[in-house]
């Protein structure tokens, strides 16, 4: 189920589903540690009946006030007479999260209701000796274990604290939770209880006929009591308005620092592309790690999750951050893999927020005999990335600290680990994690990294191995045409597969052989260029009303059709974009920009009213899939909307265009409306 709303400050991460029950609460490092161990309850008790706000009753819009992290929540209960609009943050500056529900009633008589805030912690992830308690010092509830802590308190016009409550056992022994105890409208005010549990207060309120009355809740998130009581001290000091205030102000100032360089883009894509910048700060950790998403549901299918670094989707995301203007991500991220490569100057598979070795599936062995569990891209985008960083942000400082085991150390190792028979890569996992052998786009990564690591030695006069890093670029490009070029078809196959231990052609049309051209291997105009994105835009292309382009020619991850003729695959949000990205490199006119519009458009229309963005979705209904929102699908659209700006930029300046934007807005309804334009 996606995450409709995130907000986060890079140490506390919080996400809502699409009822608005609050999913997700990780905390010290974004990503890691998910101490929520079920969904939070938020309810109303009115007219003798509790409506938890997961009930069918309920009609909801979840979105955001205009470029912030602040949410704004519409709930109506007709039924029920009451309206309620809600808005969440988390301080930009300390860890806490602060909720305002602002309580209308809809009767014309004046009633008494009660708001139900339920809250079922497993602190470490665990529900082994967790505590809850009620803290008659400061009025609050208390979650806590080991070096986690958890305050939470409430405050009304009437005064502040916790009146209400009760702390008890959650999914043992039979206990449903205390949630249940709310039911009746009226809490057991058991004051302590230990193992598996969790809590619920209420707070009361008398409503005069249409009247609206504010409740203020928060939680502060520490390592001891004395530092959540700290911070609970700090909020009612400054009062939860302002906080909410000041960090509403913040983002706002932060997402819109840059925003002359999208000239006169239209509303709806400026709101999407400030959307993403802000999406994927909440999804990037304050000691560098840039988490490919955090939507814990997909767990359950796959006995896993995705909140994990790897390095080829964090390259991604930093070089869309750096073109938009935000270097921080990458000296944040490029530190972090500082810290992280091996010093045999490679990457791992993945890695956990804290820079320790993730969960892999990669055996260290195969048929008796030791091998890398690697994808080798992931190793040569880095090199690549620090380059292009440097090219944009001049930050002498920053690469000179990462000269040694982020440039030289990766190079020798893409120098080391080649075939000297055929001058390509040794075999590693695929981009997709999938099939080993030798890909097209791993290949590519591999020249571009020693590309980029040539101009870097350059720069610091290390002219040797600089020839020797171009002169293997060289030869690893040609190896390329020579071993994975299909000339019959005119475009590049997936790859190599190794089986047993020899490796077999592998002609699947694989959208990720867009880095025969974004990487800079080939120009975008070239031939080889220009074939294999054409075989990607004909047999990749979702031939129903929803569209798109699917990762590869029968894709099953997530699979729902069998209809493989008409549906390779599920439409991907960064393959459809990579297409994007092709036809805005090619573009020398701006009747050229039309097609490229067409595919943001095609984006814009399949985010969640929130404007979250998917990795994939349903080829039939649109509807999201997999987790939500995608790290590297917003980073993606972010690139996009940049290069569109400056291709419109340069070609208006070309024509003597002084005209607004002719390409976005009149192409709009062909791209919703029809999206099998994108073919």
């Amino acid at each position: 189920m996606p995450r409709d709303l995130v907000i986060g400050n890079g140490s506390l991460l919080i996400g809502f589903d699409a009822q608005y029950r609050l999913a997700d609460f990780y905390f010290p490092h974004v990503g890691m540690e998910n101490h929520a161990a079920s969904r939070f309850r938020f309810g109303v008790w009115a007219d003798e009946s509790l409506h938890w706000c997961e009930d069918p009753e309920w009609q909801r819009q979840l979105v955001y006030l205009r470029d912030t992290l602040v949410t704004d929540v519409r709930l109506e209960n007709i039924d029920a007479g009451l309206r309620l609009r809600c808005y969440d943050a988390v301080d930009s500056e300390a860890n806490v999260y602060v909720r305002k529900i602002v309580v209308r009633n809809l009767r014309a008589e004046r009633r008494t209701v009660k708001l139900f805030f339920h809250h079922d912690f497993n602190l470490y992830g665990s529900a082994i000796a967790d505590t809850v308690m009620f803290d008659p010092e400061s009025q609050s509830i208390v979650h806590y274990k080991a070096r986690r802590y958890f305050l939470m308190n409430a405050a009304t016009e009437a005064g502040t604290g916790i009146a209400e409550y009760a702390c008890g056992r959650s999914g043992i022994g039979g206990a449903e939770g205390t949630w249940r105890d709310a039911e009746d409208g009226r809490l057991s005010m058991s004051a302590i209880a230990q193992g598996a549990v969790d809590s619920t207060f209420a707070v009361a309120l008398d409503l005069e006929a249409g009247a609206t009355t504010t409740v203020w809740s928060w939680i502060c998130a520490g390592q001891d009591y004395e530092s959540v009581r700290s911070l609970d001290g700090a909020v009612r000091e400054e009062t939860p308005a302002r906080v909410m205030s000041r960090t509403a102000s913040y983002w706002y100032t932060w997402v819109n620092k840059n925003g002359e360089q999208l000239g006169d883009l239209p509303d709806e894509i400026v709101d999407l592309y400030r959307r993403s910048l802000l999406i994927i700060d909440t999804q990037c950790d304050r000691d560098g790690a840039v988490l490919a998403a955090n939507d814990s549901d997909i767990q359950w299918g796959h006995n896993d999750n995705y909140s994990y670094t790897w390095t080829r989707d964090a390259v991604f995301v930093c070089d869309a951050t750096d073109r938009a203007g935000y270097p921080e991500f990458t000296r944040r991220f490029l530190r972090f893999a500082h810290d992280v490569i091996r010093d045999e100057g490679y990457f791992l598979h993945k890695y956990n927020p804290d820079g320790s070795v993730a969960s892999l599936w990669h055996p260290w062995i195969r048929n008796g005999k030791p091998q890398l569990p690697i994808q080798e891209d992931e190793t040569a985008l880095v090199i690549w990335l620090v380059a292009r960083h440097y090219e944009r942000s001049r930050d002498l400082d920053l690469l000179r600290s990462v000269y040694r085991r982020l440039v030289v150390q990766p190079a020798e190792f893409l120098l080391s680990y080649r075939d000297p028979d055929t001058g390509l890569p040794l075999p590693s996992f695929d981009i997709w994690e999938e099939r080993q052998g030798v890909f097209t786009f791993t290949t590519c990564a591999v020249v571009a990294g020693l590309l980029a690591a040539a101009k870097l030695a350059n720069l610091f006069n290390d002219q040797e191995r600089g020839e020797m890093y171009a002169t293997a670029a060289n030869e690893t490009r040609e190896a390329m045409v020579k071993h994975l070029w299909l000339d019959s078809e005119k475009r590049f196959a997936r790859g190599l597969l190794l089986r047993d231990e020899s490796l077999e052609l592998d002609a699947a049309v694989d959208a990720s052989t867009f880095g025969v051209f974004y990487l800079g291997v080939f120009p975008p105009a070239s031939a080889i260029s220009e074939g294999t994105m054409r075989a990607i835009r004909e047999r990749l292309n979702v031939d129903t009303d929803v569209g798109g382009i699917a990762r590869y020619e029968g894709d099953s991850y997530h699979r729902i059709s069998e209809e493989t003729a008409r549906v390779p695959g599920n439409p991907w949000i960064v393959c459809t974009l990579w297409m994007a990205e092709y036809l805005l490199a090619r573009a020398s006119s701006l009747d050229d920009l039309r097609a490229a519009s067409d595919i943001i458009w095609w984006v814009r229309s399949k985010a969640l009213p929130s404007l979250v963005l998917p990795e994939q979705v349903n080829p039939y209904d649109g509807s999201a899939l997999s987790v939500a929102p995608l790290t590297w699908s917003h980073a993606q659209l972010v690139s996009v909307v940049n290069r569109y700006a400056e291709a419109m930029g340069r070609l208006r300046h070309k024509s003597g265009e002084i005209q607004g934007q002719e390409s976005l807005h009149n192409e709009r309804s062909d791209a919703v409306d029809n999206p099998r334009h994108l073919s």
